[in-house]
C-alpha cells in the first residue's frame, strides 16, 4: 500500500517556458534510463527478491522513483505552459504538440515512446542488483548531459536534486549487491548452484 503526500519531493518552480528544453528533459520520464522505467523496474523486482531487506530497498526506491516521475512531469509541463503557436513551431514542439497538445507522455528525446523492455527483472539477486546500479549510472550520466544543455537556473535547481538522488540510490544498492556478492562467491566453492536460489 502507498501513502500520497500531495507535495513534490523536491519543489520545482520554472518561470520561463523552454519547449526546446523539454523536448530533451522527457526523456528522464519516458526514455530508456528514465524515472517511469526505474520505477517499474525496482517495484517488479522486489516481489522475487529472496531478502527481506532488499526487498525493502527495492520498495522504498522503486516508491521515490514515482515521486521523480512526478518531478519531471511537473518540469515538462512548466516548461510547455502558455506557449504561443510561434514558439511551439520555432522550437521544434511541434511534433510532440500535434499528438499530445501540450499533455504529459511517457517518451524519450528520440521520440520512442516508453517501453517495457526498457528495464529488466531477471529475478536473480546479483542480476538485478546488478541491473540496478547500472540503471542508476545510467540515469545520472543522462542528468549530467541535461545539466550541460540547460542554462535556467530552476530547471537545474530541480536537475541537480534528482542527479544527486541517482548517486544515493547507487550506493544504497551497492550495499546489498557487496553482501550477497560475497555470499555466493563463499557457495560457489561448496557446491554448484546458482547463487540466488540458496543463500540462506
Amino acid at each position: 500500500m502507498f501513502a500520497y503526500e500531495k507535495k513534490l519531493q523536491y519543489p520545482v518552480n520554472i518561470k520561463q517556458p523552454n519547449p526546446k528544453l523539454a523536448r530533451v528533459i522527457v526523456t528522464q520520464l519516458g526514455g530508456p534510463d528514465g524515472e517511469l522505467g526505474a520505477a517499474l523496474r525496482y517495484l517488479s523486482q522486489r516481489y522475487a527478491m529472496p531478502y527481506g531487506e532488499v526487498s525493502g530497498i527495492l520498495t522504498d526506491i522503486g516508491t521515490e522513483e514515482l515521486g521523480h516521475v512526478e518531478m519531471i512531469s511537473t518540469i515538462v509541463y512548466q516548461l510547455t505552459r502558455n506557449l504561443t503557436p510561434e514558439e511551439i513551431k520555432r522550437s521544434g514542439f511541434d511534433t510532440y504538440f500535434v499528438d499530445h497538445t501540450t499533455g504529459i507522455y511517457p517518451i524519450a528525446a528520440s521520440g520512442q515512446p516508453f517501453t517495457a523492455s526498457f528495464f529488466q527483472s531477471a529475478g536473480d539477486v546479483i542480476t538485478d542488483l546488478t541491473e540496478d546500479m547500472a540503471a542508476e549510472q545510467k540515469a545520472r550520466t543522462t542528468y549530467d548531459n541535461i545539466l550541460r544543455l540547460a542554462d535556467d537556473y530552476d530547471v537545474r535547481d530541480a536537475i541537480r536534486f534528482l542527479r544527486q538522488r541517482e548517486l544515493v540510490h547507487f550506493q544504497r544498492f551497492g550495499e546489498p549487491f557487496r553482501t550477497r556478492r560475497s555470499q555466493c562467491k563463499k557457495l560457489h566453492r561448496k557446491r554448484c548452484s546458482p547463487c540466488s536460489l540458496s543463500l540462506d
